[in-house]
């Protein structure tokens, strides 16, 4: 038994190399876009088509309108100095717009590092030293912990700063907080503002972003839980995301006409989640349990 182990984890393994010279018909096997190409691809192809929908709140955006918004987002992430390469916190509960900012920061070449939503004080900390972060992205918190009060005492100097322009001692390459919703929070950009500062970004400012992005870039961090030492950071690429979703789609027989209910935030989908909806065409649906049958999910991820 234990001498086919390895010959079946190769015969496994290999599905993720890139081939050059696949048979016909093997071409959906690997994925070579980023996932910013992924998204406007199924703008253009099925722009009215519904891809993600909160349910409780009847909130829908078909892929159309999705595209559209995290063009403005990314426009707005260029105007706060976010470029290829920058370290983009996203600290959030399941909320719409933490797609939006995952994407626009794809589109543009950023690595989203995506938060523990878990994460008490002095986790926070660790992180965003580690990790380099430019600007974090909050929410209000969960039900034992304010984001809002976590991020004053980290930032002792938030409070007293122009949103923008935030020097932190301890933190120096922390250069803006933004908290993902309407609220208005001292020294924090929120959403609205952030997308009406991107109205001064030219489109082709956005374009050559673009143009820049290679789908071998890093475009996610996620950090191990850290039992066996120090939390480490997990650099995944545009093409790990997109095919680990798209042979997950493929096995599970995910179809464009499927919908996918998702209870927790996207943190967990990121290495599946977001493959799927990209090369299987699978929508993405968000929602707390008792919508799913509102929602007329065909599967749900716990």
């Amino acid at each position: 038994m234990y001498t086919q182990l390895p010959t079946a984890r190769l015969k496994y393994l290999e599905l993720f190399i890139p081939r050059t010279n696949q048979p016909e018909g093997y071409g959906n096997t690997t994925a070579n876009k980023t996932l910013g190409q992924w998204l406007e691809h199924w703008a253009e192809t099925t722009p009215d088509k519904e891809y993600l929908v909160y349910s409780d709140r009847d909130l829908r955006f078909t892929w159309k309108e999705f595209n559209e918004r995290v063009d403005r987002m990314a426009k707005g992430m260029l105007s706060i100095g976010i470029e290829h390469g920058t370290h983009v916190g996203i600290w959030a509960t399941n909320v719409p717009d933490w797609l939006t900012f995952l994407y626009a920061a794809a589109k543009i070449g950023a690595v989203a590092v995506t938060v523990n939503t878990n994460y008490k004080q002095n986790e926070l900390e660790f992180l965003v030293e580690n990790a380099d972060i430019h600007t974090m992205c909050i929410t209000e918190g969960v039900f034992d912990g304010s984001y809002i009060d976590m991020m004053y005492t980290m930032l002792p100097e938030l409070k007293e700063s122009q949103r923008g322009y935030l020097k932190s001692t301890r933190f120096p390459r922390l250069k803006n907080v933004v908290y993902i919703g309407q609220e208005k929070y001292r020294g924090m950009y929120n959403t609205p503002e952030l997308l009406l500062l991107g109205e001064n970004i030219e489109d082709e400012k956005l374009e050559a972003a673009k143009k820049l992005v290679d789908c071998h870039d890093v475009v996610n961090m996620q950090y191990t839980s850290g039992t066996t030492g120090f939390p480490k950071g997990v650099m995944l690429t545009h093409y790990n995301i997109a095919n680990n979703g798209l042979l997950t789609g493929e096995h599970m027989k995910f179809t464009a006409d499927d919908k996918l209910c998702c209870c927790v935030p996207p943190l967990p989908l990121l290495r599946c989640g977001a493959g799927i909806h990209e090369c299987a065409d699978t929508r993405l649906y968000t929602g707390y349990g008792r919508e799913v049958r509102s929602a007329g999910s065909t599967g749900i991820h716990p």
